[in-house]
């Protein structure tokens, strides 16, 4: 067809112009996607062209522009022709007569028009009046007429784009934000708008934008096939309309699934949402790049001047062993070994997700590339710090992202895949499954004071809707799948069945204090026989409002909060039989009386270090030549003091202060031998460095010595350290949370502590209870994540329990000094 024909038909002298051609070619099956895309934009070239060609009769000093989605070629079905009409300025109505030639038969045809008749000068001025007119004229394409004329304007729009790239990009930073607060995230939506929503077509050519300024560029990989698949659907869409509309509306879903050759509604809507999600991130990675170059250029021109013109180095602060901050992201140390340490894609996680800082795109996609497949099951280090990731609140969701991104996520959790990106069709849901699990746990982060295994709370809020991913019922499949993940990632037996329960009866107590009779015992005791431990219900409990509140405003009220919490507490009551015993009493070893011999002959603390490692997998590793032997969890610290005040915090100070990390710990007063009279204080506690190697134990004892007898001053030291280098507050916390734990011990009082984790907490907590006045009789300390999780059964005078009231103000007193 040529543009003669197209012409004729456009005046309507002709049965086979423009209209029947494009006609064809949307109807035929054979072509699709790009290429019709491509061949639309063609036809309607050719036709524009020849109506250009008939309307100027030989006028000079005009030519004809597409803009826009045009300009880029990119025509879907009911798309409009965003044109400009471009002159010198040398005879106006000449100029005037040839848009109507141009405009009306485009109209009389029904196809929407975007246009305007200006001089480069005025585009120009217009451009640098209306962003969105200089982002159209980013992509303006030469259609017909004076080639110079619009090579001349391209070339000089694109270095204004350029020159004033410093003001225009927070501009269109700023738009791009403001139209995802009104139009939502379309990786989420259900009737998402595929071009305005965050993630759609707008994004993807603010992100070209970004690129042609020349000032950053997008994360590349994907973006086009993302880009590809949008318009793919929005083709469809149109088609299936017969609109031109944007909004994948739920009663055209099944049709458009149809016209792409998919399964159904929910395979397309996984598409787009994998789509959206690959140019949300880009648009994350890009805009933070942005930002780090125009600080860059903001303070360059001052730190030159001082540096008498050389380049400062950025600032690298460490985070945690291999991992540091420079300018505002998480990257990997210099010294980081990928290849060889399996853990540190969880540890950078973990450290980034504290710090409220993103993982920077070079150390994700370095460590997809290099990072050692974990073994099976995972070493104590990575499920902590998959704990500390968790836990870790809002932040969590950028660093999750991340790893998403680079399919990190899948290659730790591989079961991850089967919820990933896919669509809740419930009006109560704002979230796809795999996000609503990532909510559950920042909810469950806010809960971590209130349970007695935060690490089990926080892993089962990832995991309770894994098995929506099978089919029939997702509690049920899910018990399965949890279990099976809680073996692999390092969980014993025991918690590994406390996870499966969880995921097993995550509805059991919103459904079952909404649509039951509470009043009937056999509701109650249905519920207790479901959940069978009081630390169990306690875990539920925590999960349900958690999962609630991360469905949406619907899914949780304060009627609901108290028909559950009420069931909770009937279930408690049944559940309670008698209160748990004394902790039993574990024997001595060889070593530890060896230990405290030496303590009560010397008078002094006597302490022994002793590495601890995992037992070999039953699988080799990709590379058995790069693993030297198993894996180090840390080291065993024994220490023995003869029996006197001040053992806790001073012990916990000089930890502290050689920054070495408690993972564990036990404190308890141990006998000596027959025929010696008196008794010897035994710690034993799991340590690891913060980074760097461990400090020798001679220098630990000479401290601890000088701890004891007061001329190390602990406070002050700790206190100039952290005035000198202030730690990040990336995450706010939940409070911590003292409590008396009622009936636990006939012989002591039991104090428990639970609290972000932190250098010298433990000092803290030691020295506020020897302040109270009270004797630590025995600790039990674990670390779980970012969580201390903390006992301490204390004594006051001669080994009697606190009353009450004392308890209470102690507990009192010691949450009080936490919070300070």
């Amino acid at each position: 067809m040529t543009s003669t024909d197209v012409t004729q038909e456009a005046e309507g002298s002709g049965p086979g112009g423009y209209a029947a051609a494009r006609l064809r070619l949307l109807t035929e099956g054979a072509r699709s996607g790009p290429p019709r895309r491509r061949a639309l934009a063609e036809l309607t070239d050719d036709w524009l062209a020849g109506l250009f060609g008939a309307g100027t009769g030989g006028q000079t000093g005009v030519s004809l522009v597409a803009v826009g989605g045009y300009g880029r070629g990119e025509l879907s079905p009911r798309s409009d022709l965003d044109l400009l009409l471009l002159h010198d300025g040398r005879d106006d109505k000449a100029v005037a007569a040839l848009a109507d030639r141009l405009w009306y038969p485009v109209w009389d045809l029904g196809l929407d028009l975007d246009h305007s008749v200006r001089t480069p000068q005025q585009a120009r001025k217009t451009a640098g009046e209306d962003l969105k007119v200089h982002l159209g004229l980013l992509d303006a394409r030469h259609l017909a007429g004076d080639l110079g004329l619009t090579a001349s304007l391209r070339t000089a729009v694109l270095a204004d784009w350029r020159n004033q790239a410093p003001k225009r990009l927070p501009e269109l930073r700023d738009l791009c934000a403001e139209r995802a607060e009104r139009q939502g995230e379309l990786q989420f939506l259900l009737e998402p708008d595929l071009k305005e929503a965050r993630g759609g077509l707008r994004d993807a050519t603010a992100l070209r934008a970004v690129a042609a300024s020349w000032l950053a560029d997008a994360p590349r990989e994907g973006l086009a096939d993302a880009r590809r698949r949008l318009l793919d659907v929005r083709d469809a869409l149109h088609l299936a309309t017969g609109r031109a509309t944007d909004r994948l509306a739920l009663q055209e879903q099944d049709q458009v699934a149809a016209e792409l050759g998919l399964l159904d509604a929910d395979a397309l809507l996984r598409q787009v949402y994998e789509a959206a999600r690959v140019i949300a991130y880009a648009g994350d990675v890009t805009w933070r790049e942005v930002g780090r170059v125009l600080r860059s250029r903001s303070v360059r021109p001052r730190l030159r001047a001082m540096m008498n013109g050389g380049k400062p180095a950025a600032e690298r602060s460490p985070l945690a062993e291999g991992v540091v901050e420079q300018d505002g992201e998480v990257v990997l140390a210099r010294t980081a070994r990928p290849e060889r340490d399996p853990v540190l894609p969880l540890r950078a996680a973990a450290a980034a997700a504290q710090a409220g800082l993103p993982l920077s795109l070079h150390a994700v996609r370095r460590l997809a590339a290099t990072a050692r497949p974990l073994t099976t099951p995972w070493p104590a280090e990575a499920r902590e710090q998959l704990v500390t990731l968790l836990g870790s609140g809002r932040p969590t969701v950028q660093v999750w992202e991340a790893l998403e991104a680079e399919g990190l996520v899948t290659r730790l959790l591989p079961d991850w895949e089967r919820v990933r990106c896919r669509p809740q069709r419930n009006a109560v849901h704002l979230w796809t499954v795999d996000r609503h699990l990532i909510e559950t746990a920042v909810r469950a982060a806010g809960f971590t004071r209130r349970v007695h295994r935060p690490d089990l709370l926080l892993v089962a809020a990832l995991l309770h809707d894994i098995g929506k991913g099978w089919p029939g019922d997702h509690s049920v499949a899910g018990e399965t799948i949890a279990r099976d993940v809680a073996t692999r990632i390092g969980f014993d037996p025991a918690d590994a069945a406390v996870l499966a329960t969880l995921v097993r009866h995550h509805l059991l107590l919103v459904e079952t204090a909404t649509r039951r009779d509470l009043d009937d015992p056999a509701t109650v005791r249905a519920v207790a026989e479901a959940v069978r431990t009081e630390h169990t219900l306690e875990l539920l409990h925590a999960l349900t409002e958690a999962d609630a509140l991360a469905t949406g405003p619907a899914a949780w009220s304060s009627w609901r909060a108290s028909l559950v919490a009420d069931l909770v507490k009937r279930v408690a009551g049944v559940l309670a039989g008698d209160p748990p015993g004394e902790p039993a009493a574990t024997a001595p070893t060889a070593e530890q009386e060896r230990l405290a011999v030496e303590a009560f002959r010397t008078g002094g603390p006597v302490l022994a270090l002793r590495a601890q490692t995992e037992p070999p997998a039953d699988s080799a590793p990709a590379d058995p030549s790069s693993v030297a032997g198993p894996e180090p969890l840390g080291v065993e610290l024994l220490i023995a003091v003869p029996d006197q005040e001040g053992v806790l915090p001073a012990v916990a100070g000089v930890l502290a202060l050689h920054r070495l990390t408690v993972r564990t710990a036990e404190l308890r007063s141990l006998p000596l031998p027959d025929g010696v009279d008196g008794s010897v204080l035994l710690l034993d506690w799991r340590v690891a460095a913060q980074y760097g190697s461990l400090p020798q134990a001679a220098r630990l004892r000479a401290d601890l010595v000088r701890a004891l007898d007061g001329s190390l001053d602990i406070a002050g030291r700790l206190a100039e350290r952290d005035a000198a280098h202030p730690r990040r507050r990336g995450v706010e916390p939940p409070p911590p949370r003292v409590t008396v734990a009622p009936a636990a011990s006939r012989l002591a009082t039991v104090i428990e502590v639970r609290a972000q984790d932190a250098p010298g907490l433990l000092f803290r907590i030691g020295r506020a209870l020897e302040g109270a006045g009270v004797r630590v009789r025995s600790a039990h300390v674990s670390t779980l994540g970012a969580n201390a999780v903390d006992a301490f059964y204390v004594t006051r005078g001669r080994g009697a329990p606190l009353p009450g009231e004392e308890a209470a103000s102690v507990a009192r007193g010691l949450e009080e000094s936490l919070r300070a």
